[in-house]
């Protein structure tokens, strides 16, 4: 069983350090790699998705909180209100709020709804240090997160374009879902007393996951503290599972905050809010990414995606014009040197490099690469010009295949 802290620290992904505290970890440049490229992607899919793209400050003051009803449910996981002057400010749990006073800045017609807000943006929780582990449970968190803010009528569709894009990006990070979980209220009084809202939402996500085919098991205790929700389960090679992605249903914030649209008949309406996180937080995503695939990330996401292995220092000046044209195509490559051991020893180093180019004498000479893939296939020499834009398409398919036969 592969453990992403374990793994993060080998292959120098991420690091933390007590100076700068727990749960706080830092990224290294192959983890920023990994962790810029997971965004990119997600960023990418919302606008073909037609989301629109905002950035809201980490701080808000306490008022808007205790208007959402974060501060009065929420706020055992909260930090400290910090005194500025008159005021007290916080660092957010949940980028909710702001979202919602973003779209009630400008007044809305029921001709743009759905409208669809999306931001990776970071919140704060204040965890115990005694459930902090590496990624997984952090107390700084990048979010993948969005808003939509619709009709009534659109709420089904909505839910349902979102669990698409979530089995989409699944496939393209080649991850498998434990199972779906309908997260609904339980005993006790951390939940928003609605019972007629808590109804409307239940039924529309029950209906959502009805249509969708998927098979679901509805617990209770598990949703959020405004409304319940549909949580994608992951499950670690122990058979731990957390929640990796979530769509949820929200009545209660459009009251809290006042929303309104002007509808066909020209009164006010009150919009009904999706959340959904396709990929949840962006630590979390790519622990369990490290742990399903070992380090061996998808072609599209690794941090190297091609090693240029010259075997001696002959090929040195062409590696060295190999790893410049792969970086003008965009891809990620790095030359590995004589200096760095035997070919044998660099093979071996390289592992997890999707792609790898031995350079000899005759493909320093003729423009052709023999390309080794990581699963240990060794493929016909290819002049270099076919061989990189294979590469390139399969990359910028996000595909999980090495090698497209074809």
């Amino acid at each position: 069983m592969s453990d992403h802290r374990k793994l993060g620290r080998e292959l120098g992904l991420f690091d933390t350090d007590p100076l700068i505290g727990a749960g706080l970890p830092y990224w290294l440049p192959d983890g920023a790699t990994v962790r810029h490229t997971l965004e990119e992607y997600i960023r990418a899919a919302e606008r073909r998705a037609g989301y629109r793209h905002v950035y809201s400050p980490v701080l808000g003051k306490r008022e808007l909180y205790e208007l959402s009803g974060h501060w009065q449910h929420y706020g055992d996981d909260m930090y400290p209100p910090m005194d500025l002057g008159a005021e007290q400010v916080v660092l957010r749990p949940s980028l909710c709020p702001h979202h919602a006073v973003i779209y009630r800045s400008r007044a809305h017609s029921y001709r743009e709804l759905p409208l669809r807000m999306a931001e990776l943006g970071g919140m704060y929780r204040s965890e115990l240090s005694g459930v902090l582990g590496g990624l997984t449970r952090v107390r700084a968190i990048q979010l993948n997160d969005a808003h939509i803010f619709c009709t009534l009528d659109q709420v089904a569709d909505e839910a349902g374009a979102a669990l698409e894009m979530i089995r989409q990006a699944y496939e393209a990070l080649g991850i498998t879902p434990a199972r779906y979980r309908l997260s609904l209220p339980g005993p006790g009084g951390k939940y928003v007393a609605a019972p007629e809202l808590w109804r409307r939402s239940t039924a529309v996500l029950t209906d959502v996951l009805d249509r969708s085919g998927l098979a679901y098991e509805a617990v209770e205790g598990e949703a959020a503290f405004y409304g319940p929700k549909i949580d994608v389960q992951v499950a670690d090679g122990a058979g731990r599972e957390s929640t990796l992605s979530t769509v949820q249903v929200d009545f209660h914030q459009p009251e809290r905050f006042d929303l309104r649209y002007v509808g066909p008949d020209g009164a006010r309406h009150r919009p009904v809010m999706v959340h959904r996180s396709i990929i949840g937080s962006v630590e979390r995503a790519v622990a369990h990414l490290l742990e399903e695939h070992g380090g061996a990330f998808p072609a599209w996401l690794a941090p190297t995606q091609l090693v240029v292995l010259p075997i001696s220092e002959t090929e040195l000046a062409r590696a060295g014009e190999l790893v410049r044209r792969c970086a003008e195509l965009g891809l990620r490559a790095q030359l590995a040197g004589p200096d760095r051991g035997s070919l044998g020893a660099r093979i071996r180093e390289a592992r997890l490099v999707p792609y790898q180019a031995v350079m000899g004498p005759r493909e320093a000479a003729d423009g052709r690469l023999a390309l080794r893939l990581r699963d240990g296939r060794r493929l016909n020499p290819l002049p270099t010009g076919e061989a990189l834009a294979r590469i390139d398409a399969l990359v910028r398919a996000h595909s999980t295949e090495l090698w497209d036969a074809a």
